[in-house]
Protein backbone atom coordinates (compact mmCIF):
# COMPACT_ATOMS: atom_id res chain seq x y z
CA UNK A 1 0.00 0.00 0.00
CA UNK A 2 2.82 2.50 0.78
CA UNK A 3 4.73 1.78 -2.79
CA UNK A 4 1.09 2.31 -4.36
CA UNK A 5 0.58 5.39 -2.37
CA UNK A 6 3.79 6.80 -3.19
CA UNK A 7 3.71 5.75 -6.61
CA UNK A 8 0.00 7.84 -6.81
CA UNK A 9 2.14 10.31 -5.56
CA UNK A 10 4.66 11.20 -7.85
CA UNK A 11 2.57 10.29 -10.80
CA UNK A 12 0.42 12.92 -10.50
CA UNK A 13 2.62 15.07 -9.64
CA UNK A 14 3.98 15.78 -12.61
CA UNK A 15 0.74 17.93 -13.36
CA UNK A 16 1.90 20.23 -10.68
CA UNK A 17 5.50 21.14 -11.23
CA UNK A 18 4.33 24.23 -13.15
CA UNK A 19 1.83 25.98 -11.54
CA UNK A 20 3.91 27.70 -8.62
CA UNK A 21 5.94 29.23 -11.91
CA UNK A 22 3.41 30.37 -13.82
CA UNK A 23 4.63 33.69 -13.03
CA UNK A 24 8.50 32.74 -14.21
CA UNK A 25 6.95 30.78 -17.25
CA UNK A 26 5.00 33.65 -18.52
CA UNK A 27 8.67 35.78 -18.20
CA UNK A 28 10.91 33.14 -19.45
CA UNK A 29 8.44 32.45 -22.76
CA UNK A 30 7.23 36.58 -22.64
CA UNK A 31 3.64 35.91 -22.85
CA UNK A 32 1.09 37.62 -20.03
CA UNK A 33 0.35 35.81 -17.15
CA UNK A 34 -3.40 35.13 -18.13
CA UNK A 35 -1.86 33.04 -20.84
CA UNK A 36 0.45 31.19 -18.65
CA UNK A 37 -2.18 30.57 -16.73
CA UNK A 38 -3.67 28.18 -19.26
CA UNK A 39 -1.52 26.16 -18.95
CA UNK A 40 -2.94 24.88 -15.62
CA UNK A 41 -5.91 24.48 -18.00
CA UNK A 42 -4.15 22.73 -20.88
CA UNK A 43 -2.66 19.78 -18.42
CA UNK A 44 -6.29 19.20 -16.68
CA UNK A 45 -7.41 18.96 -20.01
CA UNK A 46 -4.60 16.29 -21.48
CA UNK A 47 -5.65 14.44 -18.06
CA UNK A 48 -9.18 13.86 -18.38
CA UNK A 49 -8.37 12.56 -22.33
CA UNK A 50 -6.13 10.08 -20.23
CA UNK A 51 -9.23 9.35 -17.75
CA UNK A 52 -11.72 8.98 -20.76
CA UNK A 53 -9.27 6.67 -23.23
CA UNK A 54 -6.38 4.66 -21.10
CA UNK A 55 -7.92 4.42 -17.26
CA UNK A 56 -10.44 1.65 -18.75
CA UNK A 57 -7.80 -0.25 -20.16
CA UNK A 58 -7.17 -1.10 -16.46
CA UNK A 59 -9.70 -3.34 -16.32
CA UNK A 60 -8.79 -4.85 -19.80
CA UNK A 61 -4.55 -5.38 -19.86
CA UNK A 62 -2.14 -6.63 -16.84
CA UNK A 63 -2.12 -3.59 -14.71
CA UNK A 64 1.85 -3.68 -13.61
CA UNK A 65 2.59 -3.60 -17.19
CA UNK A 66 -0.01 -0.31 -18.25
CA UNK A 67 1.67 1.73 -15.22
CA UNK A 68 5.35 1.27 -16.15
CA UNK A 69 4.70 2.07 -19.81
CA UNK A 70 2.76 5.07 -19.38
CA UNK A 71 5.06 6.18 -16.92
CA UNK A 72 8.07 6.49 -19.60
CA UNK A 73 5.82 8.34 -22.00
CA UNK A 74 4.96 10.79 -19.10
CA UNK A 75 9.08 11.02 -18.43
CA UNK A 76 9.52 11.92 -22.14
CA UNK A 77 7.33 13.97 -22.38
CA UNK A 78 9.00 16.02 -18.87
CA UNK A 79 12.02 16.20 -21.20
CA UNK A 80 10.66 17.63 -23.76
CA UNK A 81 8.76 20.29 -21.01
CA UNK A 82 12.53 20.88 -20.03
CA UNK A 83 14.01 21.50 -23.42
CA UNK A 84 11.34 23.20 -24.90
CA UNK A 85 12.59 26.80 -26.41
CA UNK A 86 8.92 28.48 -27.10
CA UNK A 87 5.48 28.48 -25.04
CA UNK A 88 3.64 26.45 -27.74
CA UNK A 89 6.12 23.77 -27.33
CA UNK A 90 5.81 23.48 -23.65
CA UNK A 91 1.99 23.62 -23.85
CA UNK A 92 2.03 20.68 -25.88
CA UNK A 93 4.30 18.53 -23.91
CA UNK A 94 1.85 19.49 -20.64
CA UNK A 95 -0.89 18.14 -23.09
CA UNK A 96 1.32 14.87 -22.57
CA UNK A 97 1.96 14.87 -19.04
CA UNK A 98 -1.27 15.28 -18.15
CA UNK A 99 -2.74 12.60 -20.18
CA UNK A 100 0.06 10.08 -19.00
CA UNK A 101 -0.40 10.67 -15.62
CA UNK A 102 -3.31 9.42 -15.38
CA UNK A 103 -1.61 6.48 -14.34
CA UNK A 104 -2.51 7.64 -10.96
CA UNK A 105 -6.82 6.41 -11.76
CA UNK A 106 -5.51 3.18 -12.92
CA UNK A 107 -3.04 2.75 -9.15
CA UNK A 108 -6.37 3.86 -7.07
CA UNK A 109 -8.69 0.88 -8.04
CA UNK A 110 -6.30 -1.67 -8.09
CA UNK A 111 -5.40 -0.95 -4.01
CA UNK A 112 -9.09 -0.61 -3.73
CA UNK A 113 -9.51 -4.41 -5.31
CA UNK A 114 -6.24 -5.32 -3.18
CA UNK A 115 -8.35 -4.28 -0.09
CA UNK A 116 -11.16 -6.58 2.03
CA UNK A 117 -14.18 -5.17 2.27
CA UNK A 118 -14.48 -3.69 5.61
CA UNK A 119 -10.88 -1.83 5.15
CA UNK A 120 -11.28 -0.38 1.67
CA UNK A 121 -12.12 2.94 3.10
CA UNK A 122 -9.17 3.35 5.34
CA UNK A 123 -7.14 1.75 1.96
CA UNK A 124 -8.39 4.22 -0.51
CA UNK A 125 -7.86 6.76 2.08
CA UNK A 126 -4.29 5.60 2.44
CA UNK A 127 -3.43 5.54 -1.48
CA UNK A 128 -5.52 8.58 -2.12
CA UNK A 129 -3.13 10.75 0.51
CA UNK A 130 -0.17 9.87 -1.01
CA UNK A 131 -1.66 10.99 -4.21
CA UNK A 132 -3.23 14.13 -2.37
CA UNK A 133 -0.41 14.73 -0.73
CA UNK A 134 2.41 14.27 -3.80
CA UNK A 135 -0.04 17.06 -5.59
CA UNK A 136 1.13 19.46 -2.86
CA UNK A 137 4.49 18.85 -2.67
CA UNK A 138 4.71 19.05 -6.32
CA UNK A 139 4.85 22.69 -5.66
CA UNK A 140 6.93 23.05 -2.81
CA UNK A 141 9.57 20.65 -4.67
CA UNK A 142 9.15 23.04 -7.99
CA UNK A 143 9.56 25.95 -5.99
CA UNK A 144 12.78 25.08 -4.20
CA UNK A 145 14.40 23.29 -7.18
CA UNK A 146 13.67 26.33 -9.65
CA UNK A 147 14.87 28.83 -6.97
CA UNK A 148 17.90 26.99 -6.81
CA UNK A 149 18.80 25.67 -9.86
CA UNK A 150 16.61 27.34 -12.47
CA UNK A 151 12.68 26.14 -13.62
CA UNK A 152 14.17 23.84 -16.61
CA UNK A 153 15.97 21.56 -14.54
CA UNK A 154 11.95 20.83 -12.05
CA UNK A 155 10.73 18.91 -15.54
CA UNK A 156 14.34 17.27 -16.17
CA UNK A 157 14.35 15.84 -12.13
CA UNK A 158 10.74 14.87 -12.84
CA UNK A 159 11.81 12.67 -15.81
CA UNK A 160 14.39 10.98 -13.81
CA UNK A 161 11.93 10.38 -11.11
CA UNK A 162 9.69 8.89 -13.42
CA UNK A 163 12.16 6.33 -14.47
CA UNK A 164 13.12 5.51 -11.45
CA UNK A 165 9.12 4.87 -10.44
CA UNK A 166 8.72 2.97 -13.03
CA UNK A 167 11.88 0.47 -12.70
CA UNK A 168 10.64 0.20 -9.19
CA UNK A 169 7.33 -0.61 -9.77
CA UNK A 170 8.42 -3.35 -12.57
CA UNK A 171 10.73 -5.14 -9.80
CA UNK A 172 8.33 -5.16 -7.19
CA UNK A 173 4.77 -4.96 -8.15
CA UNK A 174 2.98 -8.63 -9.08
CA UNK A 175 1.20 -8.51 -12.54
CA UNK A 176 -2.35 -7.59 -12.25
CA UNK A 177 -4.77 -9.83 -14.65
CA UNK A 178 -7.83 -7.60 -16.06
CA UNK A 179 -11.13 -8.33 -14.95
CA UNK A 180 -12.86 -8.51 -18.41
CA UNK A 181 -12.67 -9.87 -22.03
CA UNK A 182 -13.71 -7.68 -24.20
CA UNK A 183 -13.26 -4.90 -27.26
CA UNK A 184 -11.95 -1.43 -26.61
CA UNK A 185 -14.86 -0.18 -27.98
CA UNK A 186 -17.07 -1.61 -25.90
CA UNK A 187 -15.03 -1.48 -23.31
CA UNK A 188 -15.82 2.49 -23.30
CA UNK A 189 -19.21 2.20 -23.91
CA UNK A 190 -19.82 0.41 -20.90
CA UNK A 191 -18.78 3.52 -19.17
CA UNK A 192 -21.30 5.17 -20.74
CA UNK A 193 -23.63 2.58 -19.04
CA UNK A 194 -22.44 2.57 -15.89
CA UNK A 195 -23.28 6.55 -15.28
CA UNK A 196 -26.84 5.67 -16.77
CA UNK A 197 -27.72 2.84 -14.41
CA UNK A 198 -25.78 4.28 -11.22
CA UNK A 199 -27.73 7.36 -9.76
CA UNK A 200 -24.86 7.40 -7.24
CA UNK A 201 -22.06 7.54 -8.98
CA UNK A 202 -23.99 10.01 -11.14
CA UNK A 203 -24.06 12.24 -7.61
CA UNK A 204 -20.36 11.59 -6.75
CA UNK A 205 -19.51 12.78 -10.15
CA UNK A 206 -21.11 16.22 -9.69
CA UNK A 207 -19.82 16.73 -6.10
CA UNK A 208 -16.62 15.81 -7.12
CA UNK A 209 -16.28 18.41 -9.70
CA UNK A 210 -17.23 21.17 -8.02
CA UNK A 211 -15.16 19.86 -4.95
CA UNK A 212 -11.89 19.88 -7.33
CA UNK A 213 -13.57 23.13 -8.95
CA UNK A 214 -12.58 24.73 -5.55
CA UNK A 215 -9.25 23.10 -5.84
CA UNK A 216 -8.58 24.45 -8.98
CA UNK A 217 -10.17 27.93 -8.59
CA UNK A 218 -7.35 28.44 -5.58
CA UNK A 219 -4.17 26.90 -6.83
CA UNK A 220 -4.25 28.67 -10.28
CA UNK A 221 -4.52 32.12 -9.11
CA UNK A 222 -2.46 31.55 -5.87
CA UNK A 223 0.72 32.29 -8.05
CA UNK A 224 -0.28 35.24 -9.11
CA UNK A 225 -1.16 36.42 -5.34
CA UNK A 226 1.72 35.92 -4.06
CA UNK A 227 3.99 37.17 -6.62
CA UNK A 228 2.36 40.22 -6.29
CA UNK A 229 1.48 43.11 -4.29
CA UNK A 230 1.50 43.12 -1.13
CA UNK A 231 3.75 39.87 -1.07
CA UNK A 232 6.38 39.81 -3.76
CA UNK A 233 7.11 36.57 -3.00
CA UNK A 234 9.35 34.43 -5.56
CA UNK A 235 9.39 30.69 -6.51
CA UNK A 236 10.93 29.16 -3.58
CA UNK A 237 8.51 31.00 -1.02
CA UNK A 238 5.64 30.59 -3.58
CA UNK A 239 6.16 26.83 -3.52
CA UNK A 240 6.60 26.13 0.24
CA UNK A 241 2.39 27.21 0.31
CA UNK A 242 2.23 24.04 -0.81
CA UNK A 243 2.88 22.58 3.01
CA UNK A 244 -0.19 24.25 4.12
CA UNK A 245 -2.32 22.17 1.99
CA UNK A 246 -0.51 18.91 2.62
CA UNK A 247 -1.74 19.70 6.45
CA UNK A 248 -5.28 19.47 5.08
CA UNK A 249 -4.91 16.46 2.90
CA UNK A 250 -3.06 14.56 5.37
CA UNK A 251 -5.92 14.76 7.59
CA UNK A 252 -8.31 13.94 4.83
CA UNK A 253 -8.19 10.13 5.66
CA UNK A 254 -10.08 10.21 8.37
CA UNK A 255 -13.44 10.78 5.88
CA UNK A 256 -12.18 7.04 4.70
CA UNK A 257 -12.16 5.61 7.86
CA UNK A 258 -15.46 7.19 9.05
CA UNK A 259 -17.04 5.48 5.59
CA UNK A 260 -15.77 2.05 6.77
CA UNK A 261 -17.65 2.65 10.50
CA UNK A 262 -21.25 3.70 8.47
CA UNK A 263 -21.00 7.61 8.84
CA UNK A 264 -20.10 8.23 5.06
CA UNK A 265 -22.95 10.87 4.45
CA UNK A 266 -21.61 12.62 7.72
CA UNK A 267 -18.49 12.49 6.56
CA UNK A 268 -19.44 14.12 3.19
CA UNK A 269 -21.34 16.64 4.58
CA UNK A 270 -18.77 17.85 6.86
CA UNK A 271 -16.22 18.08 4.18
CA UNK A 272 -18.65 20.42 2.21
CA UNK A 273 -19.00 22.63 4.58
CA UNK A 274 -15.64 22.93 5.79
CA UNK A 275 -14.87 23.76 1.71
CA UNK A 276 -18.19 26.10 2.10
CA UNK A 277 -16.42 27.82 5.10
CA UNK A 278 -12.41 27.90 3.55
CA UNK A 279 -13.37 30.86 0.80
CA UNK A 280 -13.95 33.22 4.06
CA UNK A 281 -10.61 32.36 5.76
CA UNK A 282 -9.35 32.94 2.04
CA UNK A 283 -10.79 35.87 1.28
CA UNK A 284 -9.53 37.26 4.52
CA UNK A 285 -6.38 36.02 3.88
CA UNK A 286 -5.76 38.73 0.98
CA UNK A 287 -3.20 40.92 3.06
CA UNK A 288 -2.47 37.95 6.32
CA UNK A 289 -0.43 35.04 5.49
CA UNK A 290 -1.23 33.59 8.99
CA UNK A 291 -4.90 33.76 7.82
CA UNK A 292 -4.45 32.59 3.86
CA UNK A 293 -2.45 29.61 5.12
CA UNK A 294 -5.48 28.46 7.61
CA UNK A 295 -8.09 29.01 4.46
CA UNK A 296 -5.13 26.60 2.40
CA UNK A 297 -5.37 24.15 5.26
CA UNK A 298 -9.44 24.11 5.63
CA UNK A 299 -9.93 23.93 1.66
CA UNK A 300 -7.58 20.89 1.07
CA UNK A 301 -9.17 19.33 3.87
CA UNK A 302 -12.44 19.75 2.94
CA UNK A 303 -12.09 18.98 -1.11
CA UNK A 304 -9.90 15.86 -0.73
CA UNK A 305 -12.69 14.55 2.50
CA UNK A 306 -15.36 14.80 0.20
CA UNK A 307 -12.84 13.22 -2.82
CA UNK A 308 -12.48 10.46 -0.37
CA UNK A 309 -16.07 10.00 0.45
CA UNK A 310 -16.71 10.16 -3.18
CA UNK A 311 -14.41 6.83 -4.32
CA UNK A 312 -15.09 4.99 -0.94
CA UNK A 313 -18.94 5.05 -2.11
CA UNK A 314 -18.17 4.36 -6.15
CA UNK A 315 -16.21 2.10 -5.79
CA UNK A 316 -18.44 -0.56 -3.72
CA UNK A 317 -21.12 0.01 -6.20
CA UNK A 318 -19.88 -2.62 -9.51
CA UNK A 319 -16.32 -4.24 -8.21
CA UNK A 320 -16.01 -5.86 -11.45
CA UNK A 321 -15.36 -2.11 -13.28
CA UNK A 322 -13.39 -0.21 -10.47
CA UNK A 323 -11.53 0.98 -13.29
CA UNK A 324 -14.49 2.07 -15.85
CA UNK A 325 -16.08 3.88 -12.85
CA UNK A 326 -12.43 5.32 -11.72
CA UNK A 327 -12.91 6.91 -15.54
CA UNK A 328 -16.58 8.21 -15.30
CA UNK A 329 -15.82 9.49 -11.64
CA UNK A 330 -11.96 11.33 -12.15
CA UNK A 331 -13.21 12.42 -15.88
CA UNK A 332 -16.25 14.94 -14.38
CA UNK A 333 -13.71 15.56 -11.60
CA UNK A 334 -11.22 17.19 -13.57
CA UNK A 335 -13.72 18.71 -16.11
CA UNK A 336 -15.15 20.90 -13.07
CA UNK A 337 -11.35 21.56 -12.23
CA UNK A 338 -10.51 22.16 -15.88
CA UNK A 339 -13.62 24.71 -16.33
CA UNK A 340 -13.20 26.71 -12.93
CA UNK A 341 -9.51 27.02 -13.37
CA UNK A 342 -9.77 28.51 -17.21
CA UNK A 343 -12.72 31.10 -15.90
CA UNK A 344 -10.34 31.99 -12.79
CA UNK A 345 -7.22 32.65 -15.24
CA UNK A 346 -9.48 35.40 -17.02
CA UNK A 347 -11.29 36.56 -13.46
CA UNK A 348 -8.22 37.03 -12.07
CA UNK A 349 -7.41 39.46 -14.36
CA UNK A 350 -10.66 41.67 -14.61
CA UNK A 351 -11.25 41.00 -10.84
CA UNK A 352 -8.73 40.07 -8.43
CA UNK A 353 -8.69 38.38 -5.57
CA UNK A 354 -11.82 38.85 -4.26
CA UNK A 355 -12.93 37.54 -7.71
CA UNK A 356 -11.74 34.59 -7.07
CA UNK A 357 -12.71 34.04 -3.70
CA UNK A 358 -16.67 34.39 -4.66
CA UNK A 359 -16.39 32.34 -7.82
CA UNK A 360 -14.64 29.51 -5.14
CA UNK A 361 -17.75 30.28 -2.41
CA UNK A 362 -20.46 30.23 -5.19
CA UNK A 363 -19.05 27.04 -5.90
CA UNK A 364 -18.85 25.26 -2.74
CA UNK A 365 -22.39 26.19 -1.93
CA UNK A 366 -23.75 24.81 -5.06
CA UNK A 367 -22.02 21.51 -3.74
CA UNK A 368 -23.37 21.95 -0.93
CA UNK A 369 -26.97 22.49 -1.56
CA UNK A 370 -26.85 19.31 -4.52
CA UNK A 371 -25.42 17.08 -2.01
CA UNK A 372 -28.15 17.97 0.60
CA UNK A 373 -31.18 17.89 -1.80
CA UNK A 374 -29.66 14.95 -4.21
CA UNK A 375 -29.41 12.78 -1.12
CA UNK A 376 -32.63 13.98 0.48
CA UNK A 377 -34.18 12.45 -2.91
CA UNK A 378 -32.15 9.46 -3.36
CA UNK A 379 -33.18 8.35 0.43
CA UNK A 380 -36.44 8.29 -1.15
CA UNK A 381 -35.84 6.14 -4.90
CA UNK A 382 -36.74 2.71 -4.77
CA UNK A 383 -33.96 2.60 -7.68
CA UNK A 384 -31.13 4.83 -5.50
CA UNK A 385 -31.47 1.69 -2.48
CA UNK A 386 -31.80 -1.07 -5.06
CA UNK A 387 -27.64 -0.75 -4.13
CA UNK A 388 -27.29 -0.79 -0.37
CA UNK A 389 -23.56 0.63 0.36
CA UNK A 390 -23.02 -0.60 3.88
CA UNK A 391 -24.04 1.18 6.97
CA UNK A 392 -25.25 4.72 6.10
CA UNK A 393 -26.08 7.67 9.03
Amino acid sequence: MLLLALACGAAVANMYYAQPLLHTLAVAFGVSNGTAGLLVTVTQAGYVIGLALLVPLGDLLDRRRLITTTMLFTAAAQVLAAAAPTFGLFAVAMLIVGITACMAQVIVPMASSLAAEHERGSVVGTVMSGLLIGILLARTVSGLIAGALGWRVVFAVAAVVMVALAATLRRFLSPVPSTQQMRYPALLRSVVRLVVEEPLLRQRMVLGGLAFGCFSILWTSLAFLLSGAPFHYGNTTIGLFGLAGVAGASAAPLTGRLADRGYGRLAATAALIILLGSWGLLALGRSSVPVLLAGIVVLDLGAQGIHISNQSTIYALRPEARSRLTTAYMVSYFLGGTVLSAATSALYSSGGWSAVCVLGAVTAGAALLIWLLSDALMSRSPTARRRPIGRER
